[in-house]
């Protein structure tokens, strides 16, 4: 009786005879009424009358072989199953490297016969439909981070982006180094035969359970992943600083018990309580009017002016009594008019005052033999030495910052903040130096 074979065409991925060892070729035979385990013979055990414990050469058997048509009369099953095994290896589209690995087919009979049978057969595509709709229905409401229509980024390996998705490749929806990564390890020597020992046997198996357990943590774990978003790291950054600061500190604290709830569950959670916080600073704020003697929202705002107006003035004066203490220090006077002179115009004071306790700023940095420096011009190993940053990091930097400053159509200092995770005041720099030299645009 002629049967499909249940392995693929590689020899080494099939049972060994159980007459000589040898790996079997098809056509082979199976014994009809021994096994579990199957029993399997090549075809010249066979016809010498292997019998070995239970198995007597008069046992029923069966020919195994994949040596019949199945969708097309000029492809065998073996040949289609070789075809799906090569697209998966090789990926779809590459029909070079399927015909190669067929060695049997050429290029255009490979891609003809599969986008025929395999893209375009109108069962098969009522079939993927279907599983289609069934898995868009199952994630509806999970917080899936990039739709179909995205085009999700490809970081290279090892890049600064690449590191923020902890090695996350979006076109795969895979990481390249799995959870428990070297667990197939524990499995590559086991092998299963009929004389083993029961013991041995059942250490065998508790091996396979232990690898089936790290199977379903690394799911878990994409789960988790998955369902809360996690894997766009800035995108889940900016979400959550549109919270204040303390139901940031509760975003922070309440994250590790997010795996034990959904991501639905855990986001109306937050909301709940960023809520709570806005109702209690609004109940504050009218506590504050009423004692106050405030009684309308008018005289409210009047009051909001003049307290904003008396913190400005404390402010001034708080500034004046530092500098009163460093009045010896000309530079330290000259850096405190410079603050003074920058909060009178509206900006936010970015020069630090000055210490008496005899600090010396960082002399600029020597670049000599430090690799990349040989692709800086002048002004680029100019900016690295007195910012005092090597120049692997800086390229790094830069590459980033061209890349989203290409995308976006432009590049606010806020954003590069949050691309580069560095001092603010390096970040400000480096910005403000590519903005000069034209390398981007401000958005």
């Amino acid at each position: 009786m002629d049967r499909l074979g249940s392995f693929s065409n590689d020899p080494s991925d099939k049972p060994p005879c159980r007459g000589c060892s040898s790996y079997l070729m098809e056509p082979y035979i199976k014994c009809a009424e021994c096994g579990p385990p199957p029993f399997f013979l090549c075809l010249q055990c066979f016809t010498r009358g292997f019998e070995y414990k239970k198995h007597q050469s008069d046992h029923t058997y069966e020919i195994m072989t994949s040596d019949f048509p199945v969708l097309d009369p000029s492809w065998t099953a073996q040949e289609e199953m070789a075809l799906l095994e090569a697209v998966m290896d090789c990926g779809f589209g590459n029909w070079q490297d399927v015909a190669n690995q067929m060695c049997t087919k050429t290029k255009e009979e490979c891609e003809k016969h599969y986008m025929k049978h395999f893209i375009n057969n109108p069962l098969f595509a009522s079939t993927l439909l279907n599983l289609k709709q069934a898995e868009e229905a199952k994630t509806a409401d999970t917080a899936i981070p990039f739709q179909s229509t995205d085009d999700p980024p490809r970081p290279t390996f090892d890049s600064l982006l690449s590191r923020d998705m902890a090695g996350y490749m979006p076109a795969r929806a895979d990481f390249i180094e799995e959870f428990d990564n070297y667990a197939e390890w524990d499995l590559r020597d086991i092998d299963f035969v009929e004389d083993d020992s029961d013991i041995l046997h059942a250490l065998k198996m508790a091996v396979v359970d232990i690898y089936h357990s790290r199977l379903k943590e690394r799911q878990r774990r994409k789960k988790i992943i998955r369902d809360h978003g996690l894997i766009n790291l800035r995108k889940f950054q900016l979400m959550e600083r549109r919270y204040p600061k303390e139901v940031q500190d509760l975003y922070e604290t309440m994250r590790r018990f997010a795996r034990i709830v959904g991501p639905v569950e855990h986001d109306k959670f937050i909301e709940s309580h960023a809520l709570e916080f806005e109702l209690r600073r609004e109940i504050k704020r009218l506590q504050e009017y009423r004692t106050a003697g405030i009684t309308n929202f008018c005289s409210a705002r009047t009051y909001d002016h003049l307290k904003k107006t008396r913190e400005e003035e404390r402010l001034k004066r708080t500034m004046l009594s530092e500098v009163l203490q460093y009045i010896q220090d000309s530079s330290a006077c000259q850096q405190w008019l410079r603050r003074q002179a920058d909060i009178d115009s509206g900006l936010s004071p970015s020069i630090p005052m000055a210490s008496n306790s005899g600090r010396r700023s960082a002399p600029p940095l020597n670049l000599t033999g430090l690799p990349g420096t040989e692709k800086l011009n002048e002004k680029e190993k100019e900016l690295c030495q007195m910012v005092r940053l090597v120049p692997g990091a800086y390229l790094e930097y830069k590459s980033a910052l061209l890349n989203e400053c290409n995308k976006q159509g432009g590049l606010r200092l806020a954003q590069a903040r949050a691309l580069i995770k560095i001092d603010v005041n390096k970040t400000r720099k480096i910005y403000d130096f590519l903005i000069r030299e034209g390398y981007i645009t401000k958005a």
